[in-house]
């Protein structure tokens, strides 16, 4: 029996090309059942017709599908189902029984808390206006050579390193471009056995966490700060104790006398964005010293400075190794990446090391050796310059609009990074203020998930300007504005 090529059809919400979605189409119908083995494709001719393609797409798709057992080729006799095609797995519904009878609340020895995150609509792409922040626009990503990288690091020379399990061991390219291009940048000497490949930055502060503090230390965050950190530091049970930023970011004289670890964004305050001087930066390491407690340094967006040259960064400062240096690329290429790194002293990172392997073992071996490949040819750095550019003329259209409708900023706007930190009137509620604007398309995060105590932050939000285009942002400013009008 014949497949009528009228039955086929492409979603053009479907991601890929054009070849990738008609063998997505193929699979699922083998999968489901309804292309039966032994029936007969549409010819290339008459399915080329049908999806307004050329006969040399669906000849390819044809030829993979083969290639992966889907199809056989009979000669002149065309494309037919495999006999061997793979099969989706069929599981009878009546063998599968209710387990709520489990009572978990007896077995869960640990239930760690609901995330401090900041909220925001899962659908928020749907949205004309997303303010949000961490977020990629894919439009600034060279997409074409990740890929490349990712078929080099596919290759025969490095498929072997690829396919086996590396244990506690990374990527030593990626590492040696990390220790040679990217910490040079920071101010950063480091040699390899002091740097950790990890799942993004995260990943890191866990780990960090993880090994450096118990239920009897002292763990010291900002507030406002990043709520992810909170989430973290609950699990070690530690004592944690909020310390209020300023101006100038965090300030030592407001330390406590007794801590263990310190956690601070000190080169780019999240969220105030406020970068903290050098003497306060020699005078947080004198404190360190002087009362032997170390220091986590969250280096995020460093690449992002428009107004002055990057500081230098804590750990380029630090001659006793107190400092444990946290790097991600998730901010400069995609979220989704999930990867980073952490440099520090020789001890800490063998333990880092031997904790991650308990954990995941080591962050996929094609993730590093495709980033790897993307900054050693240079790739990297144009997408910094690129994405430096986009945001920088981003960022001055959002600050000739929040002058011009009257808005507060709340935090440094001349440091450079991806946001705004922003302020409404006393009486505004930003949570309310955020569903209110999500019936005018608009996204704002409030900013209550930021502090220790969510009513400190009632008036405070953050605006982001990475995934909004360039063209939306007077627009949205403008509706955000207007809505604030509307509850005085």
């Amino acid at each position: 029996m014949a497949i009528n090529a009228e039955t086929f059809f492409l979603d053009d919400r479907a991601g890929g090309t054009l070849q990738h979605r008609i063998k997505r189409f193929v699979v699922d119908g083998v999968l489901s059942g309804r292309f039966q083995p032994g029936e007969r494709m549409p010819s290339s001719r008459a399915l080329a017709n049908r999806l307004g393609v050329s006969r040399i797409t669906v000849t390819l798709a044809y030829t993979d599908l083969v290639a992966d057992d889907y199809l056989t080729s009979r000669g002149r006799s065309g494309y037919f189902v495999s006999d061997t095609a793979p099969a989706a797995p069929s599981f009878p519904m009546e063998d599968l029984r209710d387990t709520t009878e489990i009572d978990w609340s007896r077995f869960l020895a640990h239930r760690p808390e609901p995330p401090d995150a900041v909220t925001r609509p899962s659908d928020w792409q749907s949205y004309p206006f997303p303010f949000i922040y961490g977020q990629a626009d894919p439009t600034l990503f060279d997409s074409q050579n990740w890929r490349l990288c990712a078929l080099q690091a596919l290759g025969q020379k490095d498929f072997d390193a690829l396919t086996s399990d590396q244990y506690e061991r990374d990527d030593p390219l990626l590492v040696d471009f990390i220790r040679r291009h990217i910490l040079p940048r920071r101010g950063i000497k480091a040699a390899p056995e002091e740097i950790l490949i990890t799942m993004g930055a995260q990943n890191a502060l866990w780990l960090a966490a993880q090994l450096l503090l118990t239920q009897r230390r002292t763990a010291v965050v900002e507030n406002p700060g990043y709520p992810g950190l909170r989430d973290i530091l609950a699990q070690t049970r530690c004592h944690t104790a909020h310390v209020d930023v300023d101006a100038e970011g965090l300030n030592p004289d407001r330390l406590p006398e007794t801590l263990d670890v310190l956690f601070a964004t000190v080169s780019h305050q999240c969220p105030t964005n406020a970068t903290m001087p050098v003497e306060r930066r020699r005078a947080l390491l004198e404190r360190a010293a002087r009362d032997g407690f170390l220091i986590v340094e969250d280096d995020y967006e460093f690449e992002l400075t428009f107004e002055r040259s990057p500081s230098p960064s804590l750990k380029s400062m630090d001659d006793a190794g107190a400092v444990i240096h946290v790097g991600s690329f998730s901010k400069s290429l995609f979220p989704g990446l999930r990867l980073g790194y952490l440099v520090a002293a020789r001890p800490f990172v063998a333990e880092a090391r031997r904790l991650r392997g308990t954990v995941l073992r080591h962050p996929p071996g094609l993730v590093q050796r495709t980033a790897a490949n993307f900054l050693s040819l240079g790739h990297y750095d144009a997408q910094i310059n690129r994405m430096r550019g986009a945001f920088q003329r981003r960022r001055k259209l959002m600050q000739t609009a929040i002058a011009e409708h009257g808005l507060m900023p709340a935090g440094d706007m001349t440091s450079g990074g991806s946001c705004f930190w922003m302020c409404a009137p006393d009486h505004v509620d930003t949570a309310d203020l955020a569903r209110r604007l999500y019936a005018r398309g608009v996204v704002i995060e409030p900013g209550a998930a930021f502090f220790q105590d969510p009513a400190q932050g009632r008036p405070f939000y953050r605006l982001a300007y990475s995934s909004i285009a360039s063209a939306r942002i007077p627009k949205g400013i403008e509706i955000i504005a207007d809505t604030i009008r509307q509850l005085d």
